[in-house]
């Protein structure tokens, strides 16, 4: 039987690592495939080096086209990233009926229902494991070893960089500037870390898992981001008195008015496994119905980890090429035709619980005013910590834990308090989840 041919848009870190792995592990991806898979096109602006990688073993050209347009391409590897070319490459390889292997969660997460739409209508098959933490399985997971579950919520550290952060803020004491700075230097950060800090390469991929869990379309900009820019080293040290560690989580939960949808640092009990998930590793907990809490834990970047994903999706899909497209596993878990239309709660609708700090002038009456604001909005206290003024200070820190309470009577509630002639500063509002 002749082996799978594979054209490669890409070959830097993933591209380069698939290349090896491939290479590599040949045999042993031969046996669990059926039939050996090889990369016979790649495409890159960096012709030279790219030929030096391939070594006269695959055809390089700069032209994509060349290869999403090849009759003897059946498996198109996108590796590129971004959302514009991606894009046009993605879908045209799928016009020209090859299955698509990507790495690439911006690209879905924002036109993912399109791309999928395409391809159900060519038959062909678009595999994605490598878009949502690296070399972790948890696309799988979601589609085909959790398939017997009711999925009640999904909470993961999905970025590696704001993790990175925050276990260096937590353990050295240092502020988040400083700790920017050092992944930047360990090139763990981009020169610019937007996506990374302000939580939005973690909605693309929470998005994704979203999909997957409740079988809806993507919807990605209906999440609500939240990133860790913001935090200060004091709030990471009363956390950890009060037996929490703050994690920058992608939170999707099936709620009775509908689906949340969110990402934004939280605090999470000491105890959890996943609280204790450090430096650039990523981890991702599914409760589900039947099997209860699951927690999947590796490394959520890098080159060889992530070619780990990119090479299992070839092998899945060299399994199914030969299988009639009716009866394939469905691009999002769920039948086409059975997706759900329930809708993302806006922030304001999510129920959860609350860590609040606030800076007050130390004098008679300041508790008691707070109190009566929190009870006026049904949020009642569940914790509290009053840090002793030093000597000759007159502004003290209260920290209040809350039970649960709607985040719309939370922020009417800050509201008031900021306004209190006791309470000269800004409220430090953080959500706190137990993840039972």
């Amino acid at each position: 039987m002749r082996p799978i041919r594979v054209g490669l848009l890409g070959i830097g870190t993933v591209g380069g690592g698939a290349w090896e792995v491939l290479g590599r592990n040949g045999a042993e991806i031969r046996r669990r495939a059926g039939r050996a898979i090889r990369i016979t096109r790649v495409a890159d602006k960096a012709v030279g080096r790219a030929r030096k990688i391939v070594n006269g073993k695959a055809s390089v050209t700069a032209d994509a086209h060349q290869v999403t347009r090849a009759k003897d391409v059946d498996i198109v590897v996108e590796l590129i990233g971004g959302t514009t070319i991606a894009k046009a490459l993605v879908l045209d390889a799928i016009e020209h009926g090859k299955h698509v292997v990507t790495a690439n969660k911006a690209l879905l997460a924002n036109h993912g229902n399109e791309i999928f739409a395409a391809a159900q209508r060519k038959r062909v098959t678009v595999a994605f494991e490598a878009a949502v933490c690296g070399g972790v399985p948890i696309i799988k997971a979601l589609r085909e070893g959790l398939s017997a579950n009711r999925i009640e919520w999904i909470a993961g550290i999905i970025n590696g960089t704001s993790n990175f952060i925050l276990s260096e803020m937590r353990d050295k004491g240092l502020p988040f500037a400083s700790a920017l700075k050092d992944a930047q230097k360990r090139g763990y950060a981009e020169a610019d870390p937007t996506f990374d800090i302000e939580g939005i390469d973690a909605a693309h991929k929470l998005t994704i898992l979203s999909a997957l869990a409740f079988g809806i379309p993507m919807q990605f900009a209906a999440a609500y981001t939240e990133g860790i820019s913001t935090l200060t080293r004091e709030d990471i040290q009363y956390a950890e008195q009060l037996g929490y560690r703050i994690k920058l989580l992608g939170i999707t939960r099936r709620a009775t008015k509908g689906i949340e949808l969110r990402v934004h640092p939280t605090l999470v009990p000491t105890r959890r496994l996943i609280a204790n998930v450090e430096g650039v590793m990523n981890a991702v907990l599914v409760k589900g119905d039947a099997v209860g809490p699951t927690l999947y834990y590796g490394a959520g970047a890098g080159s060889l980890p992530t070619a780990s994903a990119v090479v299992a999706d070839l092998i899945d899909v060299t399994r199914l090429i030969t299988a009639d497209p009716e009866h394939r596993v469905p691009h999002l878990a769920f039948q086409p035709d059975r997706l759900s239309d329930d809708r993302i709660l806006p922030i304001g609708e999510v129920e959860t619980c609350y860590y609040l700090r606030m800076r007050v002038i130390d004098r008679p009456g300041v508790l008691a005013d707070i109190t009566r604001i929190l009870a006026d909005s049904t949020i009642s206290i569940d914790a509290m910590v009053q840090r002793e003024p030093g000597e000759g200070e007159r502004r003290v820190d209260i920290v209040m834990l809350t039970h649960l309470a709607l985040e719309k009577n939370i922020n009417a509630a800050i509201a008031r308090i900021e306004k209190l002639p006791s309470v000269p500063g800004k409220v430090t509002r953080i959500r706190l989840e137990a993840l039972l």
